[in-house]
């Protein structure tokens, strides 16, 4: 989507407006997932308020349910590789900084406020807006309307997760894997995601049975560094400059920050 710099709020007042009426319909609709999260990481062994310090902090979804997958899979042994898988999934946020910078603007606080909001949900409802106020409006309402129900909902799910005991007898223990195919299926769109995809995932699961838990998927990401690094099957990248938003470059709305 293109900016246009002749349509600002005093043209369209109504912009920012619904840019928060959508930065709050998202954040409302995936809070909901923290429930899912508190629940697996109490039953894959952690504390309620260890839970609860995750979400404070680290916040970002993919990278919380990739930590205790690994955690619950391996135990504290796993840890170091529970790290590292979290830490490789994190690193698609310092992207999203980059393209995210113009619009938070200078000063050294709200720029260290909005990087721990920067997160895949904040940067599609921005980059969706078409003034830069309202871009504005949609990355602050989204980012932490989300952190506030994510965190909720985290507590909520802990609590319930300690109530009801065994994971397995309530398929708690498949929610991780559930929440990697939420993440991952929006993105099967083109030949180079279905290729990455489906090659990452034969490299894991043949590793899987004589590596410790988490060390696969870190390797089996080492496919998707190779396939970017080549751009294989990939298309021309747009020239630089032209001040277009491509529809790809606005991240989809995976329900996980």
């Amino acid at each position: 989507m293109t900016l246009d710099p002749h349509f600002d709020d005093a043209h369209a007042p109504g912009e920012s407006r619904r840019a928060a009426r959508e930065g709050l319909g998202v954040a409302l609709a995936t809070s909901a997932y923290g429930i899912s999260f508190g629940a697996l990481a109490v039953a894959s062994g952690l504390d309620i308020w260890q839970t609860c310090v995750l979400s404070l902090f680290m916040f970002t979804g993919g990278s919380q349910f990739a930590f205790v997958g690994v955690i619950g899979a391996g135990g504290l042994a796993a840890a170091p590789a529970a790290i590292a898988s979290a830490s490789l999934l994190g690193v698609r946020n310092v992207a999203y900084g980059m393209r995210m910078s113009p619009v938070i603007g200078d000063g050294l606080w709200r720029r260290a406020a909005a990087a721990h909001f920067t997160i895949d949900e904040s940067t599609a409802v921005s980059l969706a807006q078409r003034t830069r106020h309202a871009r504005t409006v949609g990355f602050w309402v989204t980012g932490v309307g989300i952190y506030i129900g994510w965190n909720l909902s985290t507590l909520a799910g802990a609590l319930l997760g300690d109530v009801l005991g065994d994971p397995k007898a309530y398929g708690l223990d498949a929610a991780a894997a559930a929440a990697f195919l939420a993440l991952l299926w929006p993105r099967l769109k083109r030949l180079q995601p279905i290729v990455v995809g489906v090659a990452a995932a034969v490299v894991a699961t043949v590793l899987t049975p004589v590596m410790m838990p988490g060390l696969p998927v870190l390797l089996a990401a080492v496919v998707a560094i190779l396939v970017g690094w080549t751009n294989w099957l990939g298309r021309e990248e747009p020239a630089p400059g032209s001040g277009d938003i491509e529809p790809d470059d606005v991240p989809e709305r995976e329900g996980l920050p």
